[in-house]
């Protein structure tokens, strides 16, 4: 992916975000995008973001979940913005409206740096903002947006950063990406400690996919190849030999690998071993077994065997996914060597013809918790 070459950050500035609610948009991405702003101004003990919600006309906005939001302001207020978010939900295409695409185009020609959660790639796109640009979308969307939206470079990615666009998948997906551009703004040690505060044990990077559910893929057309795909899942440990496989749903073994090679493009026994090699892969992340017992877990009969098709796959071994992998060490030691001394809080300045924020609230309640100011930011 393409990273854009953006100039060293001002750590005295603050950055200042929209958030553009389209109607049903998805709660769990707002505040998945939100709260780790909210967290690094109290970590950091000043407001390093300040960030508001808009809508067309400044009036509420329902949630997918039914729950309306107002919205801080219309996007009609000459806000002076950083970066502009679209949050998504359902049905996107029907949520975007021409004054949204409007909007966004003028932002746009004014430099703004651009985003998008859950489906809000779409009124990107509409907007002809991300032609060329490698995007991330729920994976509901993905098919749809491919067909409306052939010039977008579509990703199975949980977030993608290209550029000055930064789009994330949905759900919980915003937070990881949050985390990425705050640790790349102001060092990893505050990401770092966002992500204690979130009971958040690993930051997914920018090389992590969404799982699309085959059934997503496939429909209903083809329920043998679906039923052999849950009987690998569900025999990881103890892979099932493809004759043994193609007798359990009553196919031959030709029939299986026709099926393979027609709907997933590989043979059963690639498509197996990959399974096998991505459960590893989490468990080598995200657990502190052993490579022997991650390994055995995976259904490798011995290491050397297991490190060569790990290599093959992921263009690493095994042991340097675990050392090397990027993701940040959330140890309490670690955390303890790199948080330390308080930081003095920086006095609020008023912003002339700007509403003011909710990150201005958040943080001055935030004053009286044990954790304010308890990060101190890379110079």
């Amino acid at each position: 992916m393409k990273h854009a070459s953006r100039a060293p950050a001002d750590h005295d500035r603050t950055q200042t975000l929209g958030f553009l609610l389209l109607d049903n948009f998805t709660l769990i991405s707002l505040a998945s995008a939100i709260e780790p702003l909210r967290m690094a101004n109290q970590l950091a003990g000043r407001e390093l973001y300040r960030w508001y919600t808009l809508s067309v006309d400044g009036g509420p906005v329902r949630a997918s979940d039914g729950l309306q939001v107002t919205p801080d302001v219309a996007v009609t207020m000459p806000l002076t913005l950083d970066m502009v978010v679209v949050c998504g939900g359902v049905g996107p295409n029907r949520s975007v409206q021409r004054e949204h695409v409007v909007w966004l185009q003028s932002q746009a020609r004014l430099s703004r740096r651009l985003g998008a959660i859950c489906t809000g790639s779409w009124a990107l796109a509409k907007a002809g903002l991300l032609d060329g640009y490698e995007t991330s979308i729920h994976w509901e969307c993905l098919a749809a947006m491919q067909e409306a939206f052939p010039r977008v470079v579509l990703t199975t990615r949980l977030f993608s950063i290209d550029r000055d666009r930064a789009s994330a998948s949905g759900g919980t997906a915003p937070l990881d990406m949050m985390l990425t551009l705050i640790g790349r703004d102001h060092g990893r040690e505050l990401a770092a400690g966002i992500s204690e505060m979130f009971i958040c044990d690993r930051v997914r990077n920018e090389h992590d996919h969404q799982r699309v559910p085959l059934k997503h893929v496939l429909g209903t057309t083809q329920p043998k190849l679906l039923e052999i795909v849950a009987l690998m899942e569900a025999n990881l440990e103890e892979p099932i030999a493809l004759d043994e496989l193609a007798e359990y749903v009553d196919v031959s073994r030709r029939q299986l690998e026709r099926l393979f090679q027609k709907y997933l493009h590989c043979s059963p026994s690639r498509y197996y071993l990959k399974l096998r090699l991505t459960r590893a892969r989490q468990l080598l992340k995200q657990t502190p077994m052993s490579i022997i017992e991650v390994a055995s877990a995976c259904g490798f009969v011995s290491t050397p065997h297991f490190s060569k098709c790990y290599r093959e796959f992921f263009g690493m071994p095994p042991r340097d996914e675990r050392l090397g992998s990027g993701t940040i060490d959330l140890s309490p030691l670690a955390l303890k060597k790199e948080a330390a001394a308080l930081l003095q809080g920086a006095a609020f300045e008023a912003v002339p013809l700007e509403p003011v924020s909710s990150a201005v609230v958040a943080l001055d309640q935030a004053r009286g918790e044990p954790t304010y100011a308890s990060v101190r930011l890379k110079p």
